[in-house]
């Protein structure tokens, strides 16, 4: 077992082990650590604590000291200097017209390397900008491409549900999210309901995954067979968080001989999920599965295909 000190650098980053040494810290305390970038400002996130050696990425680096007020000045001045160099680097952009976005930069603690993140569709040859960025700053200067997500983790805003963003204010790190997780949910597969400001799925999707998934278990499918109390039905409706299921009675049987079709009742009964029994659908091999695949997407047009698998992009 290993001492350890949880250590993040931006409020709603990654956290990072370090090394305690012989300092003794506490939540919220901001550090000076070694990273591969060099010294970095930083603040405990986790007070120290016992792991396994597995656990950890080799070379485990150390704390440095405790953050001084020349240290927290220094740290001000370079977040100061952010808005500067942003507008350098966006006017030597224009100047070489390429086709990016930038979103944010970040000085090192310090000041050996200046890193300018953006965004682009595709690959893009910044060698010409990064020469005149380096006369510039005299400093070593980096460019590194983000995705959509990191973007809106950067940026931050509002989300649907009228709060700020999940990705900027507490979570950590990006959890893949299918579009199965909204359909599981029965929602609407509407690209603007189930899509985040970053133009991708909502990360909340995966939050309730799990116990969607868990109440499903045992639940028909609509369009499926079950026996009920009141015979054959059709089930026409499923609410998984009620545990119950709408379905219509079967009356009639289609029948080929005669060329007749199946006849259903008008109206429409109720069920919880213990008063059925599952069928399947009518000529399926597999009586307990439904054979449509829980991703399926073949019932959109091409337009709306088009937008969710833009929604499912990495």
């Amino acid at each position: 077992m290993t001492s350890v000190v949880g250590i993040k650098f931006k409020d709603a980053g990654k956290m990072y082990f370090f090394s305690p040494g012989d300092l003794k810290t506490a939540l919220g305390d901001n550090v000076i650590v070694e990273t591969a970038r060099g010294l970095e400002f930083g603040t405990v996130c986790q007070a120290e604590t016992e792991v396994n050696e597995s656990e950890l990425v080799a070379p485990l680096k150390n704390i440095v000291r405790i953050a001084t007020e020349a240290d927290h000045k220094k740290h001000e001045e370079n977040l100061a200097k952010k808005a500067e160099a942003l507008r350098i680097c966006q006017e030597k952009i224009d100047a070489h017209n390429l086709e990016m976005k930038l979103i944010d930069v970040e000085y090192t603690f310090d000041n050996s390397k200046v890193v300018f993140y953006f965004t682009a569709d595709g690959r893009v040859d910044f060698r010409e900008l990064v020469k005149d960025l380096a006369s510039v700053f005299r400093m070593r200067i980096e460019l590194r491409q983000i995705g959509v997500r990191d973007e809106a983790k950067m940026l931050g805003g509002v989300g649907n549900c009228g709060r700020g963003l999940c990705c900027n204010t507490w979570l950590r790190d990006f959890e893949p999210v299918s579009i199965k997780m909204a359909k599981v949910q029965n929602l609407s597969l509407n690209p603007t309901k189930i899509s985040g400001i970053c133009g991708r799925l909502m990360c909340c999707l995966k939050y309730e995954n799990d116990i969607y998934n868990e109440m499903k278990k045992g639940m028909p499918n609509v369009g499926e067979r079950v026996k009920t109390p009141d015979g054959i039905g059709l089930v026409t409706d499923v609410n998984i968080l009620e545990n119950i299921v709408k379905a219509r009675i079967v009356l009639e049987e289609a029948s080929e001989e005669n060329d007749n079709e199946e006849k259903l009742s008008t109206d429409f009964y109720t069920y919880g999920k213990e008063e059925i029994r599952r069928l399947g659908k009518k000529g399926s091999k597999n009586n307990n599965r439904n054979n449509k695949k829980d991703d399926d997407l073949s019932g959109l047009d091409a337009e709306q295909l088009k937008e969710i698998e833009k929604l499912m992009k990495d």
